[in-house]
């Protein structure tokens, strides 16, 4: 059902810290030779962070900052500017240090339900509790991202695009944990056959090409990713636990690349490459799949965006997972 992608060895996962967009762009460029990314600067502010950014792609659909966070309005106003303006200099930036390029390269959006979680209608409610809202904004999604896209292959003729649906609201949302506006109660679960057609339906604006679902959240729902169509699943190593042995057993039988997040999003001693990468080897064992399926179905990343990080310790990060992977390549045992 999913096509089988070879992806890089290691990536980053979106975000970086500080506000320059060619400094972002050289690390993301300069770390991964082979799968580059284009970098988020949340700390720009509104329509900088991942809220936002997605949020200026939609079609037909704008969205505003009120106190309460981004709200739906009826025309575009400058939060939906500035978050367009950003993106377009983040692409200038790495139009401009990935020249000639012929790999891989990875672009970020939010998936629908974490969208819908975190989107409010005029009323004040979220578009999570409305059905027709929610269908709206995942139509207007996926039409954002094949211009986004088209606009991401003009610029980089040579480069196969790979598209990141971040969905860190997912498992949420399917629980039925997400707070209403006030705080005290939680919105009801969506059913899971409704979350899946949904994705499907986003993940086929990329037409034939990879995407990867990216949730640093526990218990990713990985199943159903897959068959929604994902071809890589990326999460968080570490809130990783043996209920979840089976269904990535099955996904990596299936063909599922794992983006596997092993080096700490945030400022923290990181051990030897080969000790960043221990737990994927005894992983590996514990499902008894052969060492030498790890580096084709494993692309190491951070465990989750880098902006919360300091600049030295981002770029330190991303380097550390080339190392890693190397380590991987080397000695899979």
């Amino acid at each position: 059902m999913n096509a089988h992608f070879s992806f890089g060895p290691a990536t980053g996962v979106g975000s970086l810290p500080g506000g320059d967009a060619r400094e972002a762009a050289r690390a993301a460029t300069g770390s991964f030779e082979d799968f580059p990314f284009l970098a988020e600067l949340p700390d720009r502010g509104p329509g900088a962070d991942m809220i936002g950014r997605t949020a200026g792609m939609l079609v037909e659909l704008f969205a505003r900052v009120e106190p309460s966070g981004w709200r739906i309005g009826d025309r575009p106003g400058r939060d939906t500017k500035r978050a367009r303006s950003w993106l377009g200099e983040d692409l200038d930036a790495l139009e401009e240090f990935t020249q000639g390029h012929e790999g891989q390269v990875k672009v970020q959006a939010v998936g629908p339900w974490t969208l819908a979680a975190a989107l409010e209608l005029k009323n004040g409610q979220s578009v999570l509790s409305d059905h027709g809202a929610r269908r709206d904004l995942a139509g207007s999604l996926a039409e954002g991202l094949r211009l986004h896209l088209d606009e991401v292959r003009r610029r980089l003729p040579g480069a196969q695009v790979v598209l990141q649906l971040d969905e860190p609201s997912l498992t949420a949302v399917l629980r039925g944990q997400v707070k209403t506006a006030s705080g005290y109660h939680t919105h009801r679960a969506v059913d899971r056959q409704v979350v899946e057609a949904t994705l499907r339906d986003v993940v086929g604006a990329h037409g034939d090409g990879p995407v990867v679902v990216h949730s640093c959240a526990p218990d990713v729902p990985f199943a159903l990713l897959r068959r929604a169509g994902a071809a890589a699943v990326s999460f968080d190593f570490s809130l990783l636990t043996e209920r979840d042995d089976d269904a990535i057993g099955e996904a990596v039988e299936g063909g599922t690349r794992l983006f596997a997040g092993v080096v700490p999003g945030v400022d923290a001693p990181l051990s030897d490459p080969a000790g960043s990468v221990m737990g994927v080897r005894t992983l590996w064992r514990r499902l008894g799949l052969a060492p030498g399926l790890l580096t084709e179905a494993v692309t190491l990343t951070p465990s989750c965006g880098l902006a919360g990080a300091s600049p030295a310790y981002a770029r330190q990060a991303l380097a550390h997972c080339v190392r890693a992977a190397r380590s991987l390549a080397d000695n899979p045992e």
